[in-house]
């Protein structure tokens, strides 16, 4: 016989009340048998026993594993419940308010949008307020089918937990060894109710305010009328050394001499023929025009003040960088450039004017054609701030209209 932890022989049963005795023997039951998973005489342990060769220890040696492991266990899931009491106490609330929040955002965002071109998109408004109120109510019921759910399973683990601590307050030794099946199935169970998890599920999604017709009909009551543009001038300090700077400050012309008269400076850009306008926005709607008819090499856009102004290298190229989102022409190739991604754009047309809407409330840039009433490319992310209007000109001349 091979013991774990403890001699060989018979022992006496501890503990003060006798349990059932061996049915072969008539002897108690005081070891145990590892191979057999039961608990076992002594006679069934000694050499020539049923049991000889078997991994054999005390009984009440197998009970303390068992004590240890529900301890173990039970922690554990106290520790699970806790978790998820603050994702329920404290995530979903939050959830909620931000759905709630984003929702009305996004009204406010269609309402005020719409107003501009109210006689010709009453539909189109009412459209798109159910489509927000169809997403809120997405979100705010899947974080009511989350908060049922997660309730369900807290109340699973407090049901497997309350067992448990049952059977190791109630049961002696041997009882709660014929209830080992039990407490496997039972921490299995368990250990089966996963945590929570993040799930783009729970959030509001901005994108069902997205409207191709009131993008077009947006773009065209601000930019087609010229109602909503900024009187923008270029910062002279900024106009790089291949550029010329008109008198009003609103038309650069390239030249491919650089320019002597040109004193440097922090602010000035000493390669890329680039500029920025002396004006930044932080919040807000904003919207300028700029003739490109005469280019035929030029880019328009918006570029962070954190821009690198003095080298050869794309840090300071417009579009190349993190700092810079612009529309780009280079002869007959149109893109967006930004942080060194290109996205090519197939007009069928050069615009003779090119429209710039940059909206920071919605986190919106949009670039028009107000001749032909095109949204030539939207770009949606987060700005940081202050933007900055911003110019390259590589052949002829840009102005900013007014």
């Amino acid at each position: 016989m091979s013991a774990e932890g403890a001699g060989p022989g018979p022992g006496p049963w501890p503990g003060p009340r006798p349990g059932p005795l061996c049915p072969e023997h008539g002897q108690a039951l005081s070891w145990f048998c590892g191979s057999e998973r039961r608990p076992v005489c002594a006679a069934c342990a000694e050499l020539g026993g049923r049991c000889q060769g078997h991994r054999i220890r005390r009984a009440e040696e197998r009970a303390e594993e068992l004590r240890n492991k529900i301890v173990d266990q039970c922690e554990r899931l106290q520790l699970q419940s806790a978790g998820i009491t603050k994702y329920v106490a404290e995530v979903l609330p939050g959830k909620n308010q931000r759905a709630v929040t984003m929702a009305s955002a996004a009204r406010e965002l269609v309402i005020q949008r719409l107003s501009l071109v109210r006689s010709l998109c009453e539909s189109e408004e009412q459209r798109l307020l159910e489509q927000v109120h169809g997403e809120e109510e997405r979100a705010h019921q899947n974080i009511l089918t989350q908060r049922v759910h997660w309730a369900e399973e807290q109340q699973k683990l407090d049901t497997i937990r309350t067992s448990l601590v049952g059977m190791l307050t109630h049961l002696d030794d041997l009882q709660l060894i014929q209830k080992e099946q039990e407490i496997f199935e039972r921490t299995e169970e368990a250990e089966g109710i996963l945590d929570p998890q993040e799930s783009e599920k729970l959030n509001f999604n901005e994108k069902c305010t997205r409207s191709p017709l009131l993008t077009q009909l947006w773009a065209t009551a601000v930019l087609g009328t010229l109602s909503g543009t900024e009187d923008i001038r270029i910062d002279e300090r900024t106009v790089g050394p291949f550029l010329q700077l008109s008198d009003d400050r609103r038309t650069l012309t390239y030249n491919a001499k650089k320019s002597k008269a040109c004193v440097d400076g922090p602010e000035r850009f000493d390669h890329w023929p680039n500029a920025l306008a002396a004006t930044s926005f932080q919040a807000g709607l904003h919207a300028w025009m700029v003739n490109v008819q005469n280019s035929c090499a030029y880019k328009v856009g918006v570029a962070s003040g954190q821009l690198p102004r003095k080298g050869s290298g794309s840090d300071c190229r417009l579009g190349y960088n993190a700092f810079s989102w612009v529309f780009s022409r280079y002869d007959q190739e149109f893109r967006f450039l930004h942080n060194g991604q290109h996205e090519a754009l197939g007009l069928l047309q050069c615009p003779a004017q090119l429209g710039v809407l940059l909206d920071l409330q919605a986190q919106e840039l949009l670039f028009y054609d107000p001749a032909s009433g095109t949204v030539l490319y939207t770009y949606h992310a987060p700005f940081p701030g202050p933007l900055f209007p911003v110019f390259a000109v590589a052949d002829q001349n840009i102005s900013i209209v007014h």
